[in-house]
């Protein structure tokens, strides 16, 4: 039996890793809040500014950090800087299909996505990672395409937000798992990648003559919140991976997608008629079966 000290100390490393999951996890949830109220600058300008105040909010966490070190080994590496590069590419397009579709008033398909995500997630780790899923699994990937194929065949048409989100990101996770460097230090290097394309875009946008719309001083304050947006509800995730078990963050990650179907459903009236119903119906049915999985496989270790 551990001492009191102990108990006493993972308990409270848990309470912990609780709040700062809920607090990463909400805040992405209520993202679609902040996104919507700089909906009528154009996306390619927003991620521009996006890129170029988390790269200024992360040098300044890395220099706080004393992490240079590793930021110089990311760049000295061939290897990590080449993938890195693509890393970046994938992250900038899935920022950019995110902001498109809160702008387009498609919130309800981007949480389709992000309820996707986590399945095709291990469904990458199996293909490239030969890692080994059970039957269960299998069956929830199966419900995500057929509600995939639905909504196709329904509305004349791949749900491509709600496909391009998940298909961005795993790559990019399954890159980023991969490579020796941490997850601050490597979204900085990312952002640097993209930052000489962005500032130079962000002067040409803001002195042109139609910028006036994103010119105001409370869209400016906006846009430069950016950077907090972004790389806040990261470092809450990290100090959250740090201290939960797996099956913690598998149920909490749920909250996201959730609360942005809420404000998308409740908040911007985006329509949810029957065909979405369905195939929202057959994805929950999907994540239910992954998370009664997830508890199952964690259990013996527990």
């Amino acid at each position: 039996m551990p001492p009191p000290e102990q108990v006493r100390t993972d308990s409270t490393t848990f309470r912990a890793g609780i709040a700062y999951a809920i607090g990463a996890y909400c805040w992405w949830g209520c993202a679609p809040l902040y996104f919507k109220l700089i909906a009528h600058v154009a996306p390619t300008l927003v991620l521009a500014h996006r890129i170029l105040w988390s790269a200024l909010l992360l040098a300044a966490l890395v220099a706080s950090r004393r992490q240079w070190r590793e930021v110089q080994a990311g760049l000295s590496s061939r290897r990590t800087l080449g993938w890195l590069l693509v890393s970046t590419l994938l992250v900038a397009a899935n920022w950019l299909i995110f902001i498109y579709a809160v702008a387009a008033d498609r919130v309800v398909e981007a949480s389709l996505g992000y309820f996707i995500n986590p399945l095709f997630t291990v469904l990458l780790g199996t293909i490239f990672l030969r890692e080994r899923l059970r039957p269960a699994p299998w069956a929830a990937a199966a419900l995500a395409g057929a509600a995939l194929a639905y909504l196709s065949l329904t509305r004349a048409g791949l749900p491509w937000i709600a496909l391009a989100l998940p298909l961005s990101f795993g790559f990019y996770s399954l890159i980023r798992k991969q490579l020796p460097i941490g997850p601050v230090p490597g979204l900085l290097i990312e952002t640097l990648l993209l930052a000489p394309a962005a500032v130079p875009y962000l002067a040409w946008a803001h002195a042109s003559p139609d910028a006036d719309a994103a010119n105001t001083l409370p869209t400016l304050v906006l846009l430069a919140l950016s950077g907090v947006v972004t790389a806040l509800p990261l470092l809450w995730f990290v100090a959250a991976a740090q201290r939960l078990p797996l099956t913690t963050i598998g149920f909490l990650q749920y909250l996201n997608p959730t609360m942005q179907f809420l404000t998308a459903v409740v908040l911007f009236g985006e329509p949810f008629d029957r065909d979405r119903l369905i195939a929202f119906t057959l994805i929950w049915a999907a994540v239910g079966i992954f998370l009664a999985d997830l508890v199952r496989a964690t259990r013996p270790r527990r």
